[in-house]
């Protein structure tokens, strides 16, 4: 049977919104505005010392600060599991060597140890996705749940998983320790070790939830899955439309979005068994064929009927095998949780968040994640040498809700907020602060293809407070790029790190608030008097050499935050270093795409467009004009 074209996205490509008070924002005159996303997931962040770890510079820079669970010691592979698994994060002893790396092969007595109610939760990767991995794992740790298994692509990981007290296993793939590009062949690789790995655990015997590293578990999902005991397989999907507004599975006849197979669950029942087999031997037969459209095709050889009218299950593949589709409403892509926040306009509890449907990489499905504090990372990302700068955006009601949501008023708006963070970003760089960004909205989506403006049928609000990524080049910002050429790194958090409950009461109580003034008012006067509620009033349009001057008697406060930016700072006195930051900055903006109906439909952002007479949001009129406007 020839293959058949699915829409589905590429899944580097893929927040939830953190607002306290949308009307601190802006002008009063916006307390109007009809719909504020609410701050609904703090999920158990915990505070806590860093787990002894073996020591390996390269691992101990990857912990995470999870708190230490009393020490059980852990059962050898192998060993009967008894009263359920044994608890995560137990550290083997300093002084105990490393059992041989056979005594991790994948059997069925090793799966056994952390099996519970015959369910055991799977990932798998390589040591480049350490900081995913663990995530991961506290995530579930979090939530009361320890019957679970890493897979580990090379030995670097496994060694390093071992020390931290993670049940891992060695997948013997022996692949590279680095990041792996969307689409390389090292990236097929890893789709085909994951069919395998799912042929070979199924014989076992057991449950098996089958989960991609750049995902998060937010709720228990075991109690759900346990409500459909006659599904062979329970997927998730990159449907963006609702076909149901409660947590019932969806409609499968009304699905058109890909099955998306960074989130599924599998029975050890023969059916499931056999599309496992004949998925393996699909792609095994022909590298080209990537495993999420070689899943895709081979059930849909078969699609339908209803196994029951209102359980949402449908016979698939060879009309035996039983499928359901999970809601995307709460077993959540990266567009139905971080652009739509669907689940909160449907007023539900999500299970899951996946980190697709984004644009900046490895480095933009973090960003998402830290956006929404879904992200566990080391005590000192929380507390950056030098402090941090934040500021509070300005931003006219009329930008965000006068006439149409067009690409006009979309660009409009994004440009008012892309001038701001460019002159934040020069003042982080000239005090050496770690840079708040802050957050962004939007008024139209951002996709891979002409559209509207927004998906039909989706329910995205307009305007929305977007991903970083879906403006900012999140993996360019955070790149390192050679100081003689593009100036002093600018680190940068996400808007939501001053929110963390992982930040220290000392960087908290270290604060200090500037309200920019006009030169010549009372206490405007450049100076570093501040009032008695800790407020510095300081000079808009002030150089560096007032900067510097003022700012030196401030070095040691964590946190400076101004009232604003606009028309804050007049530039490097030095203009080497002036243009070097421009090389820069130039780099951090990305594109918006589609314009409907035109090739090339993108737009590219420009960090200096007010500086262009005449600058206008339209795609590129010819290939020359179709590249970066640095």
């Amino acid at each position: 049977m020839g293959a058949r074209k699915w829409l589905i996205p590429n899944p580097c490509f893929s927040r939830s919104t953190l607002l306290s008070s949308l009307a601190s924002w802006f002008p009063s005159s916006t307390s109007s505005l009809p719909y504020i996303q609410p701050t609904l997931l703090l999920l158990n962040l915990l505070n806590g010392s860093l787990l002894p770890s073996h020591e390996d510079p390269q691992i101990t820079n990857q912990t995470l600060n999870i708190s230490q669970s009393v020490t059980v010691p852990n059962p050898s592979p192998g060993q009967q599991n008894v009263g359920g698994p044994s608890p995560i994060w137990d550290v083997p002893p300093s002084n105990k060597q490393m059992p041989p790396l056979k005594t991790f092969q994948l059997t069925k007595e090793l799966v056994q140890q952390r099996v519970k109610d015959n369910v055991v939760i799977v990932t798998f990767g390589n040591f480049a996705f350490m900081d995913f991995i663990l995530n991961w794992v506290k995530q579930l740790t979090d939530l009361g749940m320890s019957n679970l298994l890493v897979g580990a692509m090379d030995t670097k990981l496994l060694e390093a998983l071992y020390w931290k007290g993670v049940p891992v296993f060695d997948m013997g793939s022996h692949m590279s320790a680095v990041d792996v590009g969307w689409g390389s062949p090292t990236f097929h690789k890893m789709g085909r070790e994951k069919v395998i790995l799912i042929d070979s655990i199924l014989p076992f015997g057991y449950e098996l939830l089958m989960c991609d590293t750049d995902m998060v578990w937010l709720k228990n999902p075991l109690p759900y899955l346990a409500r459909y005991p006659g599904a062979d397989i329970l997927t998730s999907s990159d449907q963006v439309i609702p076909t149901v507004v409660d947590d019932s599975l969806e409609i499968w006849q009304e699905v058109s979005g890909a099955l998306n197979i960074g989130i599924f669950h599998w029975r050890p029942t023969e059916a499931a068994k056999k599309l496992a087999k004949q998925w393996k031997e699909m792609l095994l037969a022909d590298d080209k064929i990537w495993d999420q459209n070689g899943f895709n095709d081979i059930v849909h050889r078969q699609l339908g009927p209803s196994v029951d009218d209102d359980r949402g299950l449908v016979f698939a593949f060879d009309g035996n095998l039983k499928m359901g589709i999970l809601p995307a409403s709460i077993f959540c892509s990266g567009h139905t949780y971080f652009v739509q926040a669907m689940y909160q306009q449907l007023r539900l509890e999500p299970y899951a968040v996946h980190t697709t449907f984004q644009y900046g990489g490895t480095e933009g499905k973090r960003h998402r994640l830290r956006e929404a504090i879904l992200f566990h990372d080391p005590p000192e990302y929380y507390n950056p040498p030098g402090g941090f700068l934040s500021f509070k955006p300005y931003i006219p009601k009329s930008l965000m809700l006068n006439g149409e949501h067009s690409v006009e008023s979309h660009f409009t708006l994004v440009n008012h907020q892309i001038k701001q963070i460019r002159t934040a970003l020069a003042i982080a760089s000239l005090l050496n602060r770690t840079l708040v960004m802050p957050p962004l909205w939007c008024r139209i989506d951002r996709l891979w293809y002409g559209h509207p403006g927004i998906l039909e049928g989706s329910m995205t609000r307009q305007p929305f407070l977007c991903p970083l990524d879906h403006v900012f080049e999140v993996n360019v910002m955070l790149k390192k790029l050679p100081e003689e050429d593009f100036g002093p790194e600018i680190d940068i958090r996400e808007y939501s790190i001053l929110d963390n409950p992982s930040v220290p009461s000392e960087v908290k109580k270290s604060w200090l608030n500037v309200q920019l003034c006009k030169e010549g008012t009372q206490d405007c006067d450049a100076s570093n008097d501040t009032t008695l509620g800790g407020l510095l009033k300081f000079p808009k349009h002030s150089n560096e050499e007032t900067f510097m001057k003022v700012f030196s008697s401030f070095k040691d406060v964590k946190v400076i935050k101004f009232s604003s930016v606009l028309d804050a700072f007049t530039g490097f006195a030095d203009k080497e270093r002036e243009e070097r930051f421009r090389n820069r900055v130039k780099r951090y903006v990305g594109i918006w795409c589609c314009v409907p109906d035109q090739d090339p439909g993108h737009i590219y952002y420009d960090m200096y467009w007010d500086e262009k007479p005449g600058w206008k949001a339209i795609p590129p009129q010819s290939p020359e004009e179709d590249r970066p406007p640095w």
